[in-house]
């Protein structure tokens, strides 16, 4: 089964659902011809999607709206917030494109900032998926929730099979001691084998998909937490306002420590390439993550003893 393909099974066994784009076709072209009485394309006109979507809640449907990330969330952001977070509609807002998989766009298309906003809207939830498989097995239980959403579209190729879905909760892959790496969407991939390299080189690494960042799973955090030496967040998203201040905030409303290593877009945009490119690029690799991990450690180690000896 593909995303579409759920969507159509979701339609049909529910006349709730209702299908928008704003001519962003890619991942639903077939729908039309299958669901035309509840497919609705309301062209390059993100605001109205929003607007369109949160009529339709009202009178009880559920729709499932579909744009470019960089736009959805900026330039329908004042819809989103008014329309759909502030009467608390189960509108689910489905944005293609986003962090890294914007590829070779330029800095108008890059949706780096979108967890940020979307995040920041009173019961609003943000659910990012690894890949297709993760995507296909969260989203079902996210469409039948009565509560508004923001999706981060993934249909990247499965590498791995992931566990099943609790809203709310992550997917922890291996139970390492020394490191964990707290990561979502697309990059959940690369942290996997970066972790694999890191266990090679005799570091324990774990790996938490967070899937949905808000609500986020406290207690897997917590346990990361008290478990391991180091936290490292990694996501396609600038440094500000993503999983690095997500976790910061979580650590300081709890009265906690904890030593984090961000991993991040740090004030710019990414060059525009093909999407390994990229990876290559902006450093993001699966090996590129491992040595600034394992360096990192390296320079912490070295750093404590040079301290510890000069007492």
């Amino acid at each position: 089964m593909n995303y579409e393909e759920l969507l159509i099974q979701q339609v049909l066994s529910d006349d709730r659902y209702i299908i928008l784009t704003a001519e962003n076709r890619a991942a639903i072209r077939n729908l039309p011809g299958i669901i035309p009485d509840r497919f609705i394309d309301t062209g390059i006109t993100e605001q109205t999607l929003v607007g369109v979507s949160a009529g339709l809640a009202l009178r009880g449907r559920i729709p499932v709206s579909h744009a470019l990330a960089s736009f959805l969330t900026m330039r329908a952001f004042e819809f989103i917030r008014t329309d759909v977070g502030i009467p608390k509609l189960p509108v689910k807002l489905v944005g293609s494109f986003a962090g890294f998989l914007s590829e070779a766009n330029g800095p108008t298309h890059q949706a780096v900032e979108d967890i940020s906003l979307m995040r920041g809207i009173p019961k609003m939830n943000v659910f990012c998926p690894a890949d297709e498989d993760d995507m296909l097995k969260c989203l079902p239980k996210i469409l039948g929730c009565n509560k508004p959403f923001y999706i981060r579209y993934n249909n990247s190729k499965p590498f791995m099979e992931h566990q099943n879905f609790v809203l709310g909760k992550a997917e922890q892959i291996g139970d390492g001691k020394d490191v964990a790496i707290l990561t979502y969407g697309v990059l959940t991939e690369q942290a996997v084998k970066a972790a694999e390299i890191l266990r090679n080189r005799g570091v324990s690494a774990r790996v938490l998909n967070m899937r949905c960042l808000k609500p986020l799973d406290k207690e897997a955090v917590d346990l990361a937490i008290s478990e391991t030496s180091l936290l490292v967040t990694v996501e396609d998203h600038f440094l500000t306002g993503g999983l690095f201040t997500i976790l910061s905030e979580h650590i300081v409303k709890n009265n906690q420590t904890a030593k984090v290593y961000p991993v991040a877009l740090k004030n710019k945009w990414f060059k525009p390439a093909l999407f390994n490119d990229v990876l290559e690029y902006e450093g993001f690799t699966a090996s590129q993550l491992a040595n600034k991990i394992e360096n990192h450690l390296i320079k912490k180690r070295t750093e404590y003893y040079v301290e510890w000896s000069c007492v």
